[in-house]
Order: C-alpha cells, then sequence, then structure tokens
C-alpha cells in the first residue's frame, strides 16, 4: 500500500464519523482486509448518494472529481473522487450502482445494503467493511484483472478456512464422542 493509505483512509473515517454517515469499504481495500495482497489503487467508499453531497463542502480542497454521474465500461454510479497525501479515495454513491457483468455481457443493478458490512479492524480502526461473499460475486461480475486476482485469492482464504472449521467441527465432536464413552 501507499505510505499515506493509512492517513487518508483514517482521515477520511473521521469525517464521515463526524457527521455519522453510514459507509462501506469495498474494492481493492476491503479485498486486502479479506486477505487478496495486490497492490492497492485507490480507497473506495460506498456511502448513501445524499451524504456525498452532504460532505462535499469540507472536502473541496481534496476534490479530483465533482460530485456526478460517473460511467465507464465497467461502473455507471454517483462518484467523488478525492486526493490526500497523494492517496486517491472515491465515494461511490450506493444507490442506482449498476456495473458490466463481464458473464453476461448485460448491465445489472448492483445492491449495496450498508447495514449488512461486516465489522473488521483496519490500521488501527473498526470500521465497515463489504461482506466477503458480496465482494466476491461483485468482483466475479466485474471480472477485470485486478478483480480476478483478488476472487482467486479471496476463494483460496474462504476455502481455507472453511477446512479449518470442519476440521475444528470434527475435532470437537470426536472430543465429545470419545468423553461421553
Amino acid at each position: 500500500m501507499k505510505p499515506h493509505t493509512r492517513q487518508a483512509l483514517t482521515w477520511i473515517i473521521r469525517l464521515l464519523r463526524k457527521h455519522k454517515i453510514p459507509f462501506q469499504i469495498t474494492g481493492g481495500l476491503a479485498a486486502n482486509v479479506y486477505g487478496s495482497r495486490r497492490p492497492l489503487a485507490d480507497i473506495d467508499i460506498e456511502l448513501r448518494n445524499e451524504d456525498i453531497l452532504r460532505i462535499e463542502n469540507d472536502v473541496n480542497n481534496y476534490t479530483t472529481y465533482e460530485p456526478g454521474r460517473y460511467d465507464d465500461d465497467h461502473f455507471s454510479l454517483l462518484r467523488m473522487t478525492l486526493k490526500y497525501k497523494g492517496q486517491e479515495v472515491d465515494l461511490c454513491g450506493a444507490e442506482g450502482q449498476r456495473l458490466y457483468d463481464k458473464n453476461t455481457k448485460q448491465w445489472k443493478a448492483q445492491p449495496v445494503n450498508l447495514p449488512n458490512a461486516s465489522r473488521k479492524k483496519v490500521f488501527r480502526l473498526i470500521i465497515p467493511v463489504a461482506p466477503l461473499q458480496e465482494l466476491i460475486t461483485y468482483k466475479k461480475r466485474i471480472g477485470r484483472r485486478v478483480d480476478k486476482k483478488d476472487v482467486e485469492a479471496l476463494t483460496k482464504k474462504t476455502k481455507l478456512h472453511e477446512r479449518k472449521a470442519m476440521c475444528t467441527y470434527t475435532h470437537k465432536k470426536t472430543l465429545t464422542k470419545n468423553h461421553n464413552h
């Protein structure tokens, strides 16, 4: 990660919390939280559309892309981009997001449910992060090279975690069975 990623994340999280704005981390940083180790390009944060506009005045000095509709080959959403100490931060509107699904070759609505976020420790901060399975599904749909790398890393982690959980369950079951006899 870039040297100023921690500072940028801490800065924007404090600002969002100051305004009591619900949000979740997504994209590459969320993938890193769950175990992907690829280099981080930016910090992606999803929040309600109205909240992007609510903090606009507080971030004016850092804005590189004014709040507005952003459309490219992969995404269609409300977005504002900031740059804090060299680290890019994308604030993405949760309502009305659409993604181009590489598998079906169609644009599809991307539902974002901020209350479902998982709470994870990132740089000594406990913050909401997109749930792992939602992140994997999202990245599979987009299908860019970086997303495929993330999906591969996250899927390996998930399978390893499931195997460990099954081994623990089997071990506990065996101990209980042996203890009862």
